[in-house]
């Protein structure tokens, strides 16, 4: 375990060029060409079509909200990365850099999402069926309440009702286009997709269960939850775990030991639920659906990755650090790492990670993360950044890097 003041004085490379760069930036971000190619999508469609009917808008209202589901299933999420990471390292950096933004496929499900609920206004606006209409206005008026209640001052500021509301209206927005769709005289087509968008939903639901958990609170600050109910899931992937599965959920990140069955959670104090579910300490949760992948499990695109985490960051970075299945150098700044976590919890990063550098931020106060992210790249010889942190410093490290032509990865918070 290192620390060093003296890094604090490393230079920056420069910034790459005043276009390059502007297309670095978070509001040109891959998330949001995402969701901009699918409104261009459906514009051209629009256009070549001129005046579609009636049926044929609806129809590419279904296509649009399909899409809006299917890109936020579990399985198809894992297809993603799945494929974006298949490709060698052998490629060009600049390919990989961009198969390396798989994890912004939810421009996908708010692209389908806009695209549907437009495409759906205009068929019911068009329609001469007046049950048809009722329902349809219904469903209008349910889309539009779960996108306005989606937008970033209304879900973050009130995640749990955005939480409920997403939950609970889809699955009445559900039932309402079922109804829509038979009222209408489907063909099979219709009826199909709409099965599978059902299926897709119900899906991780039929998977729920609730199993024993054993809690280690090396602090009031955190705990680690470890897992033995059958699974042991793949390094980098995620478990959405529930105290009450009607009403909020909360995802955290696996960590697998190598040649050990289960898994452990790093839960740290983050709010209501995580400083209750501390203090509580329960004996057993709701768990659905499977392991899902996230951001870091891009590390196979590239030969050698730095990783960046601060406080519990650690935690969606260790099972990576143990499986040292990409040569990999550690940059962590937490408080007291020791009484925070625990001795047991640093010596096993330790012992992956000899070389990392862990700035207490207790002795030495926060320190620039960019430059202590860009030196470890720098000196470790990386390819990418991998960053695990809160969304503000998060934003800091991964454009602060890519505006100096360096690959960095992090969370966007779109889920």
């Amino acid at each position: 375990m290192t620390t060093s003041l003296e890094r604090q004085a490393t230079d920056l490379p420069p910034l790459t060029p005043r276009l390059r760069r502007l297309l670095k930036h978070p509001r040109l971000m891959h998330y949001n060409r995402l969701w901009a190619l699918v409104l261009l999508a459906n514009g051209a469609f629009l256009w070549a079509s001129w005046t579609p009917s009636t049926r044929t808008m609806s129809h590419m209202a279904l296509a649009d909200l399909a899409l809006a589901v299917l890109a936020r299933q579990q399985y198809v999420i894992n297809l993603f990365f799945r494929l974006a990471t298949w490709a060698p390292t052998s490629w060009p950096l600049k390919v990989r850099w961009t198969l390396g933004k798989v994890y912004h496929f939810g421009g996908l499900h708010v692209g389908g999402a806009l695209a549907g609920t437009t495409w759906f206004l205009a068929a019911t606006i068009s329609t001469h069926n007046t049950r048809q209409a009722t329902v349809g206005w219904a469903l209008l008026t349910l889309l539009t309440l779960i996108i306005a209640t989606a937008l970033p001052p209304f879900r973050s500021r009130h995640h749990d009702h955005f939480e409920k509301i997403h939950r609970f209206g889809g699955w009445t927005a559900l039932a309402l286009f079922w109804t829509h769709t038979l009222l209408s005289s489907p063909g099979p087509v219709e009826v199909s997709v709409l099965a599978v968008v059902t299926f897709s939903v119900a899906l991780p639901w039929l998977r729920l269960r609730k199993v024993a958990v054993r809690l280690e609170r090396p602090s009031p600050h955190v705990v680690l939850a470890r897992f033995d109910h059958g699974e042991t899931p793949f390094a980098g992937s995620s478990t959405a775990i529930s105290r009450s599965p009607l009403k909020e959920w909360h995802s955290f990140a696996n960590v697998p030991a190598p040649g050990e069955l289960g898994f452990r959670l790093t839960i740290s104090r983050a709010g209501d639920w995580t400083g209750a579910f501390i203090d509580d300490l329960p004996e057993k949760v709701w768990v659905k659906g499977i392991t899902t992948a996230g951001v870091a499990n891009i590390e196979t695109l590239f030969t050698k990755v730095v990783y960046v985490a601060t406080g519990s960051g650690i935690g969606p970075c260790l099972p990576h650090l143990l499986a040292a299945e990409v040569p990999s150098r550690l940059v962590w700044a937490t408080r007291d790492p020791r009484t925070t976590y625990g001795d047991a919890l640093v010596d096993e990063i330790l012992a992956v990670q000899p070389d990392a550098l862990v700035w207490d931020t207790s002795r030495h106060g926060k320190p620039d993360m960019v430059r202590l992210a860009y030196e470890a790249y720098r000196d470790f010889g990386a390819e990418a950044v991998i960053c695990i942190s809160n969304k503000k410093l998060t934003w800091q490290v991964v454009h602060g890097l890519e505006r100096r032509g360096i690959p960095a990865y992090g969370a966007i918070w779109d889920s």
